[in-house]
């Protein structure tokens, strides 16, 4: 049995995110006394493991109600969030109620902007079950949904209750949903945590293999060291001034990645090609060297993802990144760094670098 890592987000409302195994009790504990009624938002392929957690909250007398959304990023649109307005109007759901996110990073966006919009603002409490979602998005208190013209484009910020991370639910995760969310644990190592790059680089083959008995104690020491990353940052900057916006590292790109390819590329497999080009345009700026550029190579071919993008998408791409949420007018911002651990903001680079560190990751 693993011991349980408890982390807090030190922010104006605090909350605890659990690391641990078993955790489903833990769960219904955290949910207040004055709630009488539950709103579990999840995928069909969790149906199985929200039946043992719907099972212990009927033990504590709640009411249980199951919206059962579409899986991964077709489940953020505006019309499944209408969807659970309407499950909620129709079971009576008040201001002391609760909704729980249980799921992927998807469910969990999802799960939190129902909450933080329903009665201007309910509780909610993020089961991820992914290991992008336990490092990322249930971590933050960002919720949000895509729109035809972009990602996460609506959305709000509304803190969770509490948040836990099962790592077992990570045993019956295929290998190409597991390795894409190292992704986001290197993207800590970059901007903050470099003792999770050595870390990695010890453990490449397990980790790349997603051989969890081999690598579980690894496992949940790097989610814990991800999401002290995330905790730290969120306590000190909740609503994304610069300083949040160091977790968006990889993300311009990576972004424009997923809208380019309408969201049929994993969150993680984008990200990954995206620090890549977030260093080369560090290092035609001058920020960072050669060699910690093919640091981020290493790494993160190494664990199997992508580190490179066809070269004849340029006009989609910069289209792409004009809307991210960084960009202030037609002032393209990106998070590039002045050595590892060190990052800092590009603001309006010339068009040439930007095109230029294209290139550098173009096959």
């Amino acid at each position: 049995m693993t011991a349980h890592r408890t982390i807090t987000v030190a922010t104006a409302a605090p909350y605890d995110v659990t690391v641990g195994e078993n955790l489903l009790p833990e769960v219904v504990a955290a949910v207040p006394e004055a709630a009488t009624r539950v709103l579990v938002v999840t995928a069909a392929p969790l149906r199985r493991h929200v039946g043992n957690l719907k099972a212990l909250l009927d033990a504590r007398g709640l009411t249980v109600v199951i919206a059962e959304v579409p899986d991964a990023e077709e489940g953020k649109t505006a019309e499944v969030l209408a969807f659970c307005w309407q499950v909620l109007g129709k079971s009576d759901f008040t201001r002391s109620d609760v909704v729980i996110g249980f799921g992927g990073g998807a469910v969990t966006d999802l799960a939190g902007f129902v909450a933080a919009t329903w009665l201007r603002g309910v509780g909610v409490i993020q089961v991820p079950t992914t290991l992008l979602a336990m490092v990322d998005a249930a971590v933050g208190g960002k919720t949000g949904i895509n729109t035809s013209e972009g990602k996460n484009l609506v959305g709000a910020f509304h803190e969770p209750l509490a948040v836990f991370c099962d790592v077992r639910a990570l045993d019956t995760l295929p290998r190409n949903e597991l390795v894409p969310g190292l992704a986001e644990v290197v993207k800590c190592g970059f901007i903050r945590d470099q003792e999770i790059l050595a870390i990695v680089e010890a453990n490449l083959d397990g980790l790349r293999d997603a051989d969890l008995d081999a690598v579980r104690p690894v496992l949940v020491e790097l989610i814990a060291r991800a999401i002290q990353v995330k905790a730290d940052v969120v306590a000190a900057d909740l609503k994304e001034s610069f300083l949040r916006e160091i977790l968006n590292y990889g993300h311009t790109f990576g972004h424009a990645i997923e809208y380019t390819e309408r969201y049929q590329w994993r969150h993680g497999a984008a990200v990954s090609v995206g620090m890549v080009f977030a260093a080369e345009l560090a290092h035609l700026a001058g920020r960072l060297s050669e060699a910690e550029v093919e640091r981020h190579r290493a790494i993160l071919s190494g664990l199997g993802l992508p580190t490179s993008y066809p070269g004849h998408r340029w006009d989609a791409l910069f289209t792409a990144m004009k809307r991210d949420k960084k960009t202030r007018g037609d002032l393209l911002r990106f998070v590039i760094l002045a050595g590892i651990g060190n990052p800092i903001r590009l603001e309006g680079p010339d068009p040439a670098l930007v095109q230029g560190a294209y290139s550098a990751i173009a096959d």
